[in-house]
């Protein structure tokens, strides 16, 4: 293990308390813990809020966020009474109200936040990420900004809006949480546009991938992105075919015009475009970040977002320069992540499955990825502003708490079996946390 920098030592310490304490007491080997505790973490996965002042009104956290969708039943984790947001709330603020809060304790909290806030002014994001133990965190934003700034954040904007450039009222209708989101994907591709000095689309599918598509990601690659974020399954499914060029021209030049396309041929040109985007990318050294985990939102389709109906895309041979991250690790289709790590051009990660499940039950699949693959395996927390008892800071600390002992409670089971020796199991880990992500993103 390298020797660690100075300026990580208040880092360590507080992943040292994740590990010690918290609400989960299965054992861990001390060793494996200890290295565990060691590693500032990569998040490849998470959706930080911009620093005071500007967090007040701060929306591009999230190309599609959440809160307009109708009711659904929330996971035991996203409730107001799940025990390990008191644990968070005292580590980030020193708040020690246990969940659930009513009226006069949620402003004690608010209250608690806003003071810590405000003396950490500009770095506030930054010292979250030291709170929860994470070196670097992979920022899915529409644009990055006040103190969410490399070097600690790295970009990874959003794509789906370039999939849809036809009228979208006919998909839209399709659910309810559909209509809402496609609002918001009309509005970001014309920010796209006018960002590529347009103020409609072109009348050629040419000119759209050259003047909007690829320039748009040109743009987006020299802005810093690492990755490009699709969150196509909250829109369609993964079932994408691979159409022939001359067809899908026709399908643009048909309807670019105005009308509602029908779905069949709108579809067509969707999956055309799609691997156009995931081709474009491997070219510029950006990964392609696919959301796979059974989705918010009560018209979600969790069949839809099956990633085995991603394998003839990741088999193809024009784009295997295209690396993909399956982001969620594909839950429930937790095996079926483990067989399409195989391919050399596919990754996942652990993103809000250690927020959404026990270490415990985590560390069962966990386990299974890194005795099969575990070159192949990211961190993840998916911080995300769930509601007013669990923001962003909240939701990286205890993804990062969970995740850290998920990981180790598999690497202690595989020691103990015999399957790899504690050596080994503290190699793993670093892999896991920060290893594997500096090697997809050539990052330090």
């Amino acid at each position: 293990m390298p020797k660690m920098p100075r300026s990580w030592i208040s880092l360590t310490w507080a992943a040292t308390v994740l590990l010690a304490g918290g609400a989960y007491a299965e054992a861990v080997d001390p060793q494996i813990a200890k290295a565990i505790a060691a590693i500032p973490a990569i998040d490849n996965h998470a959706h930080p809020v911009l620093a005071p002042p500007a967090m007040a009104t701060d929306r591009e956290f999230d190309a599609l966020p959440v809160e307009s969708l109708e009711a659904q039943t929330e996971p035991v984790a996203l409730r107001e009474d799940f025990p390990l947001l008191g644990a968070a709330w005292k580590a980030l603020y020193g708040f020690t109200l246990a969940p659930p809060l009513d009226a006069a304790g949620l402003a004690k909290l608010n209250a608690a936040r806003s003071q810590v806030e405000s003396a950490q002014g500009a770095l506030f994001p930054t010292w979250v990420l030291d709170k929860a133990g994470i070196g670097t965190m992979l920022a899915n934003r529409v644009a990055l900004g006040l103190g969410v700034e490399p070097p600690r954040f790295r970009w990874v904007p959003y794509v789906d809006a370039l999939l849809f450039p036809l009228d979208n009222s006919g998909v839209a209708a399709v659910t309810p949480d559909r209509r809402e989101f496609f609002k918001l994907e009309d509005q970001l591709r014309g920010r796209y546009l006018k960002e590529s000095g347009l103020s409609t689309a072109p009348t050629t599918l040419d000119d759209y991938l050259q003047k909007v598509v690829t320039a748009t990601l040109e743009r987006q690659k020299a802005g810093g992105a690492v990755a490009e974020k699709f969150e196509v399954a909250y829109l369609r499914s993964f079932d994408f075919s691979d159409p022939p060029r001359a067809v899908v021209d026709k399908i643009y030049a048909q309807w670019i015009g105005g009308g509602t396309p029908d779905a069949a041929n709108y579809k067509l040109l969707q999956d055309y475009l799609f691997r156009y985007i995931a081709r474009e990318c491997g070219r510029l050294g950006l990964a392609v970040h696919v959301h796979t985990l059974g989705g918010i939102g009560s018209y979600y389709s969790v069949a839809g977002a099956n990633p085995l109906l991603l394998e003839p895309l990741l088999n193809d041979k024009a784009l295997r320069k295209t690396n993909f991250v399956l982001l969620h690790g594909g839950w429930p289709y937790v095996h079926e992540i483990a067989a399409l790590l195989q391919k050399p051009n596919v990754y996942a990660d652990i993103s809000c499955q250690d927020l959404l499940f026990t270490p415990h039950t985590q560390a069962g699949w966990l386990r299974e990825w890194l005795e099969f693959v575990p070159d192949k395996v990211l961190f993840g927390t998916d911080a995300y502003g769930f509601s007013e008892q669990m923001g962003w800071p909240e939701s990286a600390w205890i993804a990062s708490h969970d995740a850290r002992q998920a990981l180790g409670i598999a690497l202690t089971g595989m020691v103990q079996d015999g399957e790899v020796s504690r050596q080994r199991a503290v190699e793993i880990s670093r892999l896991v946390l920060r290893g594997n992500a500096e090697a997809l993103y050539g990052l330090k």
